[in-house]
Order: structure tokens, then C-alpha cells, then sequence
């Protein structure tokens, strides 16, 4: 799923291409990914671009007349923008916003129909999309200190949870805490304040580092290639290779469909976190430690 600063560099790359740009045509091709219609699609036609933001991880486009677009990507969702002369969206495109000087399409890969566009009316409009979590690049450590431990989660699931946290999701997690050299499964509450100042630190580096570096990859373009596994990455996406601050093989954790991915050395102190598959697998057999591994 596209985090903030995968939203940040769409933002950056949409602005010079839709700001001021008014919108000649909004084709719906899959109904399904049209969640809200008021106002409806013909309302918005013949609007002007006045503005983008970024909710969490949605992106929002602020037409006159106080309108919005709002577009959640979800894990499959994608924008492509397409110049007027060049080739026409692809056929997983799922809608299509057409300016004076391009087309930007909402595609998804799979069959699994999750992204969205919701169509809102003034800014109450918005509420239902605000989550309530901080901005981490906005708000100092205090501030950060006590959203952090208003609960007592893991350090993966409090920085995922939009209701905390704004714009994180699995991978950049995954990157905070191996910079933090904090364990994913570590509480909240049990946090010293030097590992609180730690995160803290890690997660504003770690996404202000990535929005920099990606928007110096797309340059003048824009994104073609929004991954959540990326070149350069220190644990997320690279179980089983080399950890590139110790040179520990990384290991991960899975459940459902995801996947944490951590550095027992660099981490956890050597300790190898339970996975529920294969730790329930070989029950006695299941390593303990890094070093077992080794």
C-alpha cells in the first residue's frame, strides 16, 4: 500500500499537472470504485483544481465551488497520468480524470476491487476520511511521546494505526524500527524515554529520507514504479538476506497476508520473535536465538 512518502511524491508530481487545471471529463469504468456521489460526477465537471492534500494515505483534490475528490489507493491501487497524445489508460483502469492536458487514470492490479474515489461536498465532507492520526513531521517529541502510549499496543501496530499515526503503514514500520533498533513486538508502555526519543527520531528520518529519495527518482516525471519493496531498503522485503548494518540474515513474522520484517540482532538482542506458521509447525524444534540459526 502507497504510504506518505509514496502520497507525497504522487502530490508533488500531480501539482504542476492539475493545479489551476479544470476537469473536462470523469469516466467511471468499474462502478465499484465510485463510493460516494454527492455531488454527483456531473456536478464536478467543468471544475477548477484549487488544491491538493494528503489524509493518511489518501489523496484528496480540492475543486472550486468547495468540492473534493478523495482517492484511497488501498494495496493495488496506482496513478498513471497520460498526455493528451499519448496512449489511452490501460484496461485495468478503474476511472479516469481528463484535464485540458492529460488524463489520470486510477488502476488496479488483481481482481480484488479495493481502491476507491468518494465524491464530498465542503470540508464536513472530509470528516469521515480523518483518522485522527498525528503527522509525525509536524509535531515535536512530547507530543509524539503521548499519542504513542494513549495505548498499549506493539511498536508495529502502534505505528501502523491510522488512529495514531498518519501515513505509516507496513513497510516504512518495518524501516523505523530496524533505524529505531527497536523489536516490532516490543509495548507502548514499556518504553524507556532514550527508546521513545529513538523512534521518534527513526520515523521522522526514515520518511522524510524516503519522500526525498523518491522524488529525486521520478525527477520531472512521474511515479511508474510505486512498490513497497524497494531498492535500498534495510529489512522490509529481505527476509533471508543479509542485514546491512550487522550482516545478520533478516527474519520476519508473518499473519494473514502480511508480513514483519526485523533484524534479531540489530533489534531484538539476538532473540527470534515466534512466527505462528512455522514456530507452531515445529513446536520444540524452533529456534530461540539468532545464534541457533547461525
Amino acid at each position: 500500500m502507497p504510504e506518505l512518502p509514496d502520497i507525497e511524491v504522487y502530490l508533488a508530481c500531480l501539482a504542476p499537472r492539475v493545479l489551476g487545471h479544470t476537469l473536462t471529463r470523469l469516466v467511471v469504468r468499474n462502478p465499484f470504485v465510485l463510493r460516494s456521489v454527492s455531488p454527483t460526477p456531473a456536478e464536478i465537471v467543468g471544475a477548477r483544481v484549487i488544491g491538493l492534500r494528503r489524509m493518511g494515505k489518501r489523496i484528496v483534490l480540492a475543486l472550486d465551488g468547495e468540492r473534493f475528490i478523495v482517492i484511497h489507493l488501498m494495496i493495488a491501487g496506482r496513478l498513471r497520468w497520460h498526455p493528451p497524445t499519448g496512449k489511452p489508460p490501460a484496461r485495468n483502469a478503474l476511472a479516469v480524470l481528463q484535464f485540458e492536458d492529460g488524463m489520470l487514470a486510477l488502476t488496479e492490479a488483481g481482481t480484488t476491487r479495493r481502491a476507491s474515489i468518494h465524491l464530498a461536498q465542503g470540508e464536513s465532507g472530509l470528516e469521515p476520511f480523518a483518522r485522527g492520526g498525528l503527522e509525525v513531521l509536524e509535531v515535536d517529541r512530547a507530543a509524539f511521546a503521548e499519542r504513542l502510549v494513549s495505548e498499549n499496543h506493539t511498536l508495529k501496530r502502534a505505528l501502523t494505526d491510522p488512529r495514531l499515526f498518519s501515513g505509516i503503514g507496513n513497510a516504512y514500520s518495518d524501516e523505523i524500527l530496524h533505524r529505531a533498533r527497536l523489536s516490532p513486538l516490543a509495548l507502548t508502555r514499556k518504553l524507556g524515554d532514550g527508546e521513545v526519543t529513538r523512534l521518534y527520531d527513526a520515523t521522522r528520518d526514515i520518511l522524510r529520507e524516503w519522500t526525498q529519495r523518491l522524488r529525486a527518482e521520478v525527477s520531472d516525471g512521474f511515479p511508474e514504479k510505486v512498490t513497497a519493496f524497494r531498492e535500498g531498503m534495510t529489512v522490509h522485503g529481505r527476509f533471508g538476506l543479509p542485514c546491512p548494518v550487522c550482516g545478520t540474515k533478516v527474519q520476519r513474522i508473518r499473519y494473514a497476508s502480511n508480513e514483519t520484517n526485523y533484524c534479531a540482532r540489530c533489534q531484538t538482542a539476538g532473540r527470534l520473535l515466534a512466527d505462528r506458521a512455522m514456530s507452531r509447525l515445529l513446536h520444540d524444534d524452533w529456534p530461540r536465538s539468532i545464534d541457533e540459526v547461525e
